[in-house]
């Protein structure tokens, strides 16, 4: 929501007329001065909307801010050059509406498209909320980043590295919408406050690393030549792309990581496919190239790759992981009920690339119980054991 700088007016004054945390105001308005308002200037006050109201016979400033629980200095602030005492019948002015609801409806077959839209309307309502681009998919699709917080902890979270595992991405994207709510609202998440979490933690979240995979899954081969017929060859003649995993190349993209990455090979098919091709030579899809960059530039004291399916947390790599990870992933089990299995006969994923080469706690949360897709009817119980090992990542 937008406001109108008066004279006297500070940053402070905002965030006790609004009852939003300073900081979050601050970092809402990134190329403004606080110690330098000008009147006139505009601020974006976070976790508000400015809904339009018209002037009814009998009302006042004080009546409508009333109703509203509001300050009176709200409505001036959100209406530029309003006179209080001169309102008129028919008269439009801006309410300020405080958001205490998700904006990001994840039940749903959630393609790429859907997510972009709820990034966008996020963005709007929490500017304070970065949201770069870490690259491009084959197709040429952005693939956002967001990031929340300030903290010196930087914290990594990413979602459909998988095709058919879609569903990852309206689960990171809830827990995402979450945050920002209880962040704007001095709420608390499982009683824990998310105030401190934000001063001590940057949060970065890719949330659909195969995009191109995601809409071929959930919507059919792009319209695109030569794509179109592409993906149907490499499917085997088949338009039914529930068992791709793939980018839309045919390369499996956690299979595209330099940790054992030969071994992998050696196993698994030696052509494009829906699922385990590994690629030509690690890091040949932009997709992995730009999670390979992220990772490398952001620095992170830990990852998580959430897909589905099984209810286990992958937490080791030939020993290379450090000891917090163990205890780490047992708080994960205890808050999700997931069970922790340190390794399997399997290399060259994302997690085992950022173990080996930064000896740090990496873990892949396989989500959910099932067949991938899994169902939608899985949602709110896998949200539920998601919840807390998100939350997790954050306090540990």
């Amino acid at each position: 929501m937008d406001i109108y700088v008066r004279r006297g007016d500070s940053f402070w004054y905002f965030s006790n007329i609004f009852n939003i945390p300073l900081q979050l105001i601050i970092d809402s308005n990134r190329d403004i001065d606080p110690n330098a308002l000008d009147v006139g200037q505009t601020v974006r006050i976070p976790g508000f909307a400015a809904v339009d109201y018209r002037i009814r016979a009998g009302d006042t400033l004080w009546k409508i801010a009333q109703s509203r629980n509001l300050q009176v200095n709200a409505l001036l602030l959100a209406n530029r050059n309003i006179n209080p005492n001169g309102l008129y019948i028919g008269q439009m002015i801006k309410v300020p509406l405080r958001i205490t609801w998700r904006i990001v409806e994840g039940k749903k077959n959630y393609d790429y498209a859907s997510m972009m839209s709820d990034l966008r309307r996020l963005e709007n309502v929490y500017p304070f909320m970065r949201v770069p681009s870490i690259g491009n998919s084959v197709l040429g699709k952005s693939l956002p980043e967001t990031l929340i917080g300030n903290g010196n902890k930087r914290v990594h979270y990413n979602g459909s590295f998988h095709a058919n595992e879609w569903i990852t991405t309206p689960i990171i994207m809830t827990f995402l919408n979450d945050y920002l709510l209880a962040l704007t609202n001095k709420s608390s998440i499982r009683g824990l406050s998310m105030q401190n979490f934000y001063g001590q933690t940057t949060l970065s979240i890719v949330p659909m690393v195969n995009p191109d995979g995601v809409n071929l899954v959930l919507n059919g081969p792009p319209e695109a030549e030569p794509w179109n017929e592409r993906v149907v060859e490499l499917n085997r003649g088949s338009l039914d792309f529930s068992g791709w995993k793939a980018n839309i190349r045919g390369v499996d993209l956690n299979d595209q990581f330099p940790a054992k990455w030969e071994l992998e090979k050696e196993r698994n098919p030696s052509q494009p496919g829906p699922r385990d091709y590994v690629g030509p030579n690690p890091l040949s899809e932009p997709e992995a190239i730009a999670m390979a960059e992220i990772t490398r530039r952001r620095d992170f004291a830990r990852v998580l790759a959430f897909h589905t399916q099984g209810e286990v947390i992958y937490w080791g790599f030939e020993n290379l992981e450090p000891p917090e990870s163990e205890a780490m992933v047992n708080e994960f089990a205890r808050v999700s009920g997931y069970q922790p299995v340190k390794t399997i006969e399997s290399y060259a994923g994302y997690k085992d690339w950022f173990i080996q080469d930064w000896r740090r706690p990496g873990f892949t949360v396989e989500l959910g119980f099932g067949i991938n897709p899994l169902p939608l009817s899985q949602f709110d119980e896998i949200y539920e054991e998601a919840q807390g090992i998100f939350l997790a990542g954050l306090y540990l």
